[in-house]
């Protein structure tokens, strides 16, 4: 439905309800009040017919028809154009949602459009409507108590990011280097950038407001609401510059950390390959060692197998053997014995391998 609440008010009381916009013109013309117009979702038709009875600035009309604005505040003739952007956090999925109002307040009428179904201004219109005497006062005291909730509705946000913060800092000073960490503390910067795009302009918004109170005659207790929710609004600010400050600074200790424990595990890693090597090279000295005595014990079996093989061919006991009737032939098989050892020897030993 798009017309979700609607009032004529006379010295801050209700006299009418009308069900449609031009009842609510008609209601508005007889009884000299004010009009309070509340808008969800309104058509371009709907919108057109608003701006047509209310004298409102097509630039502003087109804003509040596309939606997705920044906060302002704008001064069209006696006209005030503002769009504040609400915020609430979901715990669940540790986000800040967004929402927007556009309002248009005037001498005799305002009127609210809202894009989203949160926030419900219900709450706005219940308190003021329990307040006559300054509701009495007009637009001003409408577009006051909006500001005041919207900026109310801050701190719960700022207190569920500062315990995600907390929560972060917590697991940076028991030592968690989970590099997963620095995902959460990217994601919760973004959020926190966002709330601050919000907020950051209301602070100059309601300082304008309070500077253009002698020019517009603004009544006295609405500039003193006003800079309550000043007050508040620079406090909200405070809160959100602190948490960027901080999230800046776990980003960097997260990633010092990390850094940290990179070198370390690429220092043990070096010890275990240096004491690899170690044991590797004490391997390979070994095995050299292991080649040194081979080559020494197949050195010293060639030199005692050649006087065993000599001796051998004369121990076969053949009949024809002329070496055995030869008178030199015992020498002369002594002497090839030793021979063919001594200069195995030579041999090996020219080649290192005794």
């Amino acid at each position: 439905m798009t017309l979700v609440n609607n009032g004529i008010y006379v010295d801050g009381a209700r006299v009418e309800s009308p069900p449609t916009l031009h009842s609510t013109y008609r209601a508005l013309e007889q009884s000299g009040g004010m009009a309070w117009i509340g808008l969800y979702l309104p058509s371009a038709a709907e919108l057109t017919s608003v701006a047509e009875e209310f004298d409102l600035h097509p630039l502003a009309v087109e804003d509040a028809q596309k939606g997705h604005q920044r906060a302002k505040l704008e001064r069209y003739g006696d006209t005030l154009f503002v769009v504040l952007r609400p915020a609430w956090y979901d715990d669940d999925a540790e986000r800040v949602e967004f929402g927007e109002i556009h309002a248009f307040t005037g001498e005799d009428f305002a009127v609210t459009v809202r894009q989203v179904q949160r926030p419900d201004l219900g709450a706005v219109r219940r308190r003021l409507e329990a307040e006559p005497e300054f509701l009495a006062l007009g637009p001003e005291a409408i577009l006051t108590s909006i500001f005041d909730e919207i900026v109310d509705g801050y701190a719960p946000v700022a207190t569920g990011l500062e315990e995600d913060i907390d929560e972060i800092e917590s697991q940076l000073f028991n030592g968690n280097v989970d590099p997963h960490l620095s995902k959460r503390i990217y994601q919760l910067l973004s959020q926190v950038i966002g709330f601050q795009h919000a907020i950051k302009p209301l602070s100059a918004m309601l300082q304008a407001l309070l500077r253009g109170s002698p020019k517009y005659g603004t009544n006295g207790e609405v500039e003193n609401r006003l800079r309550n929710v000043l007050d508040h609004t620079i406090r909200v600010t405070e809160r959100v510059a602190t948490m960027r400050t901080l999230l800046d600074n776990a980003l960097t200790v997260h990633a010092t950390l990390v850094s940290l424990e990179q070198n370390d595990a690429m220092r043990r890693m070096s010890s275990a390959s240096l004491a690899q090597g170690e044991e590797s090279r004490q391997l390979a000295r070994e095995t050299i060692e292991q080649g040194e005595e081979v080559k020494k014990i197949s050195s010293w079996a060639a030199i005692l197998f050649t006087p065993t093989l000599v001796a051998s061919v004369y121990g076969m006991n053949f009949d024809h053997m002329p070496e055995l009737h030869w008178a030199w032939g015992y020498p002369f098989a002594v002497a090839l014995m030793f021979g063919l050892g001594v200069g195995l020897w030579a041999v090996f030993k020219h080649k290192r391998w005794l």
